[in-house]
Parts: structure tokens; sequence; C-alpha cells
């Protein structure tokens, strides 16, 4: 097959139009084109009044044309290339009589999308893992969800960050990441999702999604069919610490974890595919002397506008067109303090929901439907801090503690709680309000979406701030910034909802090349919480490799083509 990249169209044109593009492209008459399959679809929306479709398409010749040939009169054309090859492959595979040779099985701790992952590809492979997750299974835990969004009650091990399907699945279920990808495992992670009911459309859109109420769904059709492949889900299964012993060959090896209730089980080989929000894991790692080390991360507000702004801003005339869908933005700003401001996980057509999972504390995140039909666009507006923003021992040199982060985000989380009035209402301020340094006493036109509620309030007041001076500080300038960029968004009825603090893990479980920890063999950390991924297809492409690698190291082979 034939690539064919940076194929132009209007927005608005015919379907019947797209062959002829590609014949004209190729130089080809009618009959030398077999069929073409659409790879990727995108727009480009910079010029409001001209938007266009960018094609990426893979395209079969009729018998008889000569392939070599064609690509040989466009060897200098970047944009007509052959087709890559992007089916995925097992690297290996267990012999039949894994199960049945008593040796132990693998163990994954934690089931959103890098545990998932993880366990699929194993089970795939016939090491039939065992998945252990805290929380409960995804419509019990939707419940469990919605009972702190409408009740104000809080389950610490079933809620939006803890269960099955991860943080992700309350989300906008955004399938793309920019992470390098050399071997199209993305296209693995894609192709499992339309398997388990995803809109085939996730493909080849260049931005897809899905929203929760698809993912529920999808995520109950793979944990039947890691079953089915001998693998095995328990669920409720709180993983309190693990067997560390001396190796043979020096250093030291995990050998089983511990669940919540007394129960071992024997495991050379453990995935730890934790979540950015699994704090009493990160203390027993820490107290097992697993190596880890403190990382930057981010913190902010949520903001909300109506959708309809976003639209009219980015796309002019065309807002609303069906191909476009809602608009959505990415938006950086570098203050003159020296701190980054950026948008994160803009949810177009969403609400703010509650993601906390500690008692006392308030956390917002961010949430789309499949349809994306909400009335407020919403996104973390969130500034970059750093290890030395955070450490708790007061020194200005030397590591910093990598639980510090940890201490960190519960201080404002409290803070949020405090300031919303307890029962996890949220803090709110009128972005007019914000930039003017006032309090706000009421909202208009922009009502907040979040669930329990917003406490309308000073988001900035003086010695009981939501958030470090700094920070403050530079969300406060970026804003009028960002305005002119996207007319509209300091609108003085736009909404900030505090606190954003969970944008990633605030440590790394380090590791090596191997993808096992740096100083326990069999132990392989993967996934946001381990500090490894950011989102949900970053996330199974991790759960991938960390599966391939440790196969291979069980089963004591070379992995397929080494």
């Amino acid at each position: 097959m034939i690539r064919i990249t940076e194929l132009r169209l209007p927005l608005d044109h015919p379907a019947a139009d797209l062959r002829p593009a590609v014949l004209a492209r190729l130089g080809l008459a009618d009959d030398e084109l077999q069929a073409f399959t659409v790879f990727k679809r995108s727009f480009d929306a910079r010029k409001r009044s001209a938007i266009v479709l960018i094609y990426t398409l893979d395209c079969v010749l009729a018998p008889g044309v000569d392939e070599g040939a064609l690509l040989q009169r466009f060897e200098r054309d970047p944009h007509i290339r052959p087709s890559p090859d992007t089916a995925y492959r097992l690297v290996t595979h267990a012999p039949a009589d894994f199960r049945a040779s008593g040796r132990a099985r693998p163990v994954v701790i934690g089931f959103g999308p890098c545990g998932l992952f993880a366990a699929l590809v194993l089970a795939q492979m016939g090491l039939a893992p065992i998945v252990l997750e805290r929380g409960r299974p995804v419509r019990e835990r939707t419940k469990d969800t919605w009972g702190l969004w409408r009740q104000g009650v809080l389950n610490p091990d079933s809620n939006v960050q803890f269960g099955e399907g991860g943080a992700g699945t309350f989300s906008d279920g955004k399938l793309w990441s920019q992470i390098s990808d050399p071997r199209h495992l993305t296209r693995k992670v894609l192709t499992e999702f339309v398997k388990a009911g995803a809109p085939e459309e996730i493909l080849f859109v260049a931005k897809p999604h899905i929203g929760t109420f698809r993912l529920v769904s999808m995520i109950e059709k793979m944990r039947a069919d890691i079953e089915a492949l001998g693998g095995e889900i328990r669920f409720g299964q709180r993983v309190t610490d693990l067997r560390i012993e001396a190796s043979a060959l020096g250093g030291r090896r995990v050998r089983g974890v511990v669940l919540a209730g007394g129960e071992e089980i024997a495991a050379s080989h453990v995935v730890m595919a934790l979540g950015h929000s699994a704090r009493d894991t990160f203390v027993m790692l820490a107290e097992r002397g697993v190596y880890l080390e403190a990382k930057p991360f981010s913190i902010g507000f949520r903001v909300e506008h109506p959708q309809g702004v976003i639209d009219r801003a980015r796309f002019g005339a065309s807002a609303g067109h069906p191909i476009l869908g809602a608009a959505d933005y990415k938006l950086v700003h570098h203050a003159s303090n020296g701190r980054s401001v950026y948008s994160f996980c803009m949810c177009p057509g969403g609400t703010v929901v509650a993601a906390t999972s500690e008692p006392e504390r308030v956390v917002t995140n961010g949430m789309s439907q499949y349809s994306r039909n909400e009335r407020n666009a919403n996104a973390g507006i969130v500034v970059g801090i750093s290890p030395q923003d955070y450490r708790q021992d007061g020194r200005k040199n030397g590591p910093v503690n990598p639980l510090d982060g940890m201490a960190f985000q519960r201080i404002w989380e409290s803070r949020a709680f405090e300031l919303g009035g307890g029962g996890y209402l949220a803090p709110g301020q009128r972005v007019g309000d914000f930039v003017k340094r006032r309090p706000s006493t009421a909202f208009d036109t922009v009502q907040p979406s979040y669930k329990p509620g917003v406490t309308p309030t000073d988001l900035a007041q003086p010695g009981r701030g939501s958030l470090p001076d700094y920070a403050l500080d530079a969300i406060r300038e970026a804003l009028p910034a960002f305005e002119r960029q996207i007319k509209g968004f300091a609108m003085p009825d736009a909404l900030l909802t505090g606190v954003e603090t969970r944008t990633s893990s605030p440590l790394r479980i380090t590791r090596g090349k191997n993808y096992q920890s740096l100083n326990v063999a069999g132990l392989y950390p993967a996934g946001e919480g381990a500090g490894y991924a950011g989102g949900i297809m970053s996330a199974g492409v991790d759960g991938i490799e960390v599966a391939e690698a440790l196969a291979v190291d069980l089963l004591g082979v070379s992995a397929a083509g080494d």
C-alpha cells in the first residue's frame, strides 16, 4: 500500500471529491486505484474563514500497476511513502503447560488504563495474570462516585481515582497522545477499544474521545476478555505490603504481595500500575526502600466558559459544524515571575467533577460525555512547580523527599475544603473578580457545573489563599494573555473553581531500561502513578511495553525479532 499524508480539502467538500483528489495527487487514472482508506483526518482552523480538512490515506493500487515505479516517481515527496505496518504482534507466548507448571503468575496492581492493558497483553501471551484493584467494579464504582457528587458521601477506596478503569473513566476519554510511538502501539490500544465497543471513528479522527458512559461498557468487555484468557481480576483488594528478599545474584527481588486482610500472594514479577493518587502505597514503597524520586507537577484551578464562546472564537462562522464538533484549545503563558501557566485536560461541552480520594479535601477534575453537549467548556489552568517549591525540610539544596509532593498537595486540598465551607463544596470565583482582586458573592451567566456545589469566595484572600501566591499571581497575569488568543476567555462571568492538584504524579518510581525498579528486581513501575504516563493512551502504551518486558524476563526468552 501507499500512504498519502497532508491531503487538504475544504471543510464542506462532498464525500465524492475524495477519490478524485487521491487520483490527482498520485497522477493515476481511475482504473489504476483499487481502493483507499482514511487512516487519519484532522483539520486546520488557523484561518477561521477557510478551515480545511487534512487527510492521511492508505491506497491500494489496482493489479498490474507498478507500486515501486510510482514510489520512485515520488521519491522526493515526503508525503507519499509506503504505508507502515501498524499490526501488533506478541513478543512471546507462554508454553501450553505454563499454568500447570506451578510457576508464580504475574501480578498487576491497579486496573486503570495501564493495568488494564498490561493485564490484557499478559493474558494474550498466556501468562494468566492476577489483577488486584483496591476499588470496585466499574458500575458499582460509578454509584459510589455519584454518591460523592450528589450526596457529599466519599468512599475513599471507590471514587474518581480508585476502581475499575482508573481515573480515566471519569474524564473526557481523550484518546490521543504526543508520545513517540515508532511501534504504533497506540494503534493497538485503539483497536482493542473498538473491539470492546468504541465507535470505529476513533481509528481515524485526529483527536478521538469516548466519554464516561461508553467507557464503562468497554472496560467490562475488556475485563471479560482477560478472564476468558485465564486472567483473574480481584476487586476490593488493597495491597499493603511487598515481600522483598535478598537475591542469590545480589541485590533485592520481589517475592510477593500482602493484602489488607493479611493474605499473601507469591509473585516474582509484579506490575505497579498505580494511579497518581495511591498515596498510602507510595508511603509503603518508601518504607520498603524502593527507589523513588521527587518530580515536577502542576497546580491550579478549573476554568469554565460557555462552550459557544469557545466555538465562535476557534471556528468563527463554522462553529457548530458536525465534523468540527465542540471546540477545544491549548494555551501557554510564561509569566513575569518565571512561572509557566498552561491549559490542561481541556473538556469541551463537559463538567467539572469532584475528584478527591481523601476525607475533608477538595480536588477538581474535568470530564465530558461522548456527545460533548453540556453547556460549559472547562479546562485546568495550572502552574508548573518543581520539587524545590514543595520541599518540606526548609533547606535550599540537596535531594527532596519524594513524599513531600503529596504533603504539598494535601495542604491546598484541605484549604479548598475549608474555603468551600465543608461538605465537599468547592471554592469558586468569577474571573472578573479574581483579576480585580475582589471576592465573588454570586455567579452570573456562567453557572458552575461542579457537584456537590460551589461556594463563591475569594480564591486569593490574604493569608488564606487557595494556592501559593506565586501561582495566584501567574494565573492572574495569564488570563488576559489568554484573552488575546481566545476572545472571551477572560470574560468577567467565566468561573474559576479550586483546586486542581493532581495533574500528574508528584513522584517517580524510577525504573531502568528493563522496565524494572532500579533496586528491586521483578518490580515493574508503570503508568501515571509511577511517573511514566499522562492520560489514557500513554498509560495504555506503557502497560503494553511493561507487559512485554515482564513476559520476556519471566519466560527467559528473547523478544521476537531480537
